[in-house]
């Protein structure tokens, strides 16, 4: 390690804006980003498993309010969300007298809370449509062998929608990924917060946007290449025989 950071001093001996301490602002930010976009895809694929279910009830009862949250959560820009949540949160009668002020003050929580609604909202809506095509001969081949609803919803049509699935979700991770992006604009110093920080401290706006560019592209490629290997491992199945 300590080899690795005399390596590093030498080489950027003669580089007045990338020195040990700007990669370290981007390094601090790469962490905040991957937690933030992590967390949230996790949390909001929990969440949207059960509400696909929900959404595809023939109960109107529970289908059109979960309806509803995706129609709103899908239909406005994820920015709103996010100033909606951190400003609107202060507004909310006697919370900061009570122990959730502790954890919505810090801007992690609340940024935390937007993306986990918005993906969750998108993810619903990729899983209900992959349940919904689920075949249907899978569909009376389960009940043939006297399945229940839930027996057959765990092993016949979640793990075969979960499979279809895979595509539209990957580009969905790589969406929120981008998107991670403004929560800067909530005083987070994720990666873009970094850049605008070298930007201000230095002047050097093609500098500090262009090497978080950079970062952001490997990270996509990172996860494009996930993605395709899975598809590959999870779908084979659906590939045609060759000769």
């Amino acid at each position: 390690m300590d080899a690795l950071m005399t390596w590093l001093e030498t080489a950027l001996a003669d580089n007045s804006i990338f020195t040990l301490q700007t990669l370290g602002y981007y390094g601090e930010g790469l962490v905040t980003t991957v937690q933030l976009v992590f967390l949230s895809l996790i949390i909001g694929l929990v969440l949207a498993v059960p509400l696909a279910i929900g959404r595809g009830s023939t109960y109107r009862w529970v289908s059109l309010p979960i309806f509803l949250y995706c129609y709103v959560f899908r239909g406005t820009p994820l920015l709103v969300q996010l100033y909606l949540i951190y400003y609107g949160v202060v507004f909310v009668d006697g919370i900061q007298e009570t122990w959730l002020w502790v954890i919505l003050e810090k801007p992690f929580v609340p940024a935390l809370i937007a993306f986990t609604l918005n993906t969750a909202a998108y993810t619903t809506e990729i899983f209900r449509g992959a349940i919904k095509s689920t075949d249907r001969g899978e569909i009376e081949a389960a009940r043939a062998y006297g399945m229940s609803k839930g027996l057959m919803l765990r092993r016949i049509v979640l793990p075969s929608a979960f499979r279809r699935a895979l595509p539209a979700y990957g580009n969905e991770v790589i969406f929120m990924l981008h998107a991670s992006a403004i929560a800067s604009v909530v005083t987070i110093m994720d990666l873009t917060g970094a850049a605008r920080f070298v930007y201000a401290r230095f002047y050097a706006p093609f500098d500090a946007f262009l090497f978080v560019a950079a970062i952001y592209l490997c990270l996509t490629f990172g996860i494009l290449y996930l993605f395709r290997y899975l598809e590959r491992r999870l779908l084979a199945h659906l590939k045609p025989a060759s000769g």
